[in-house]
């Protein structure tokens, strides 16, 4: 009898195991195949085309100075020490090829990038893939027809850019003060948003 109960109790624990089971399993397949991300861009960009995602241009940090004492390396595998961008804009944005809701928002930073000055805005595509998926980064970039620089980190960030959130993106003025900080997809293909970043482009806005 007391066999019995037992049998009983435990097919009621695996019935009620038994849905949330079947979740995980969907969702790790989902996961490592890379259809989960698929599934994030589908979501996100469809939330593009309504407008709920335009970025809102603003100061919204406290004023303080860019830290640009690291260096990056571009997808050729050159050097860039961050401290050649003193007295430029800088459009950086966080990323991987991994995250759906970062794919979803690139298309509108590409259609920002045709639409400024190079000379005076410059963007940095920081990818956080692991650093032996360089050729990963690179087959993505180019099977999308992005033409805006990428890169990878080569040294240590600082604390300002160890973020928890990606897409991040941190628009940093010609003054060498950090400007916005925006965390999750935005719609940055704006004409208010090119004219903020245009802006800022004289050294004491």
């Amino acid at each position: 009898m007391t066999k019995l109960i037992h049998n009983q109790k435990l097919k009621t624990i695996l019935a009620s195991i038994k849905p949330w089971a079947t979740v995980a399993v969907i969702f790790l397949v989902l996961r490592y195949t890379g259809l989960l991300s698929g599934i994030s861009v589908v979501t996100q960009s469809a939330l593009m085309e309504t407008g709920l995602l335009n970025i809102k241009p603003q100061n919204n940090v406290a004023a303080q100075p860019f830290n640009y004492r690291f260096t990056i390396k571009d997808m050729e595998g050159k050097e860039v020490d961050m401290n050649g961008f003193k007295g430029k804009v800088i459009f950086l944005n966080l990323w991987a090829t991994w995250c759906g809701p970062c794919r979803a928002e690139m298309p509108s930073i590409q259609e920002l990038y045709d639409k400024v000055d190079h000379e005076k805005i410059v963007f940095i595509m920081l990818s956080l893939d692991e650093p032996e998926h360089r050729n990963k980064i690179v087959r993505y970039i180019e099977d999308q027809k992005f033409s805006f620089p990428v890169y990878q980190p080569l040294s240590a960030f600082p604390n300002q850019l160890r973020v928890t959130t990606i897409p991040t993106t941190f628009v940093v003025g010609a003054d060498g003060k950090i400007k916005m900080k925006k965390s999750g997809t935005a719609n940055y293909a704006t004409e208010e948003f090119q004219q903020f970043l245009e802006k800022l482009t004289v050294t004491n806005p």
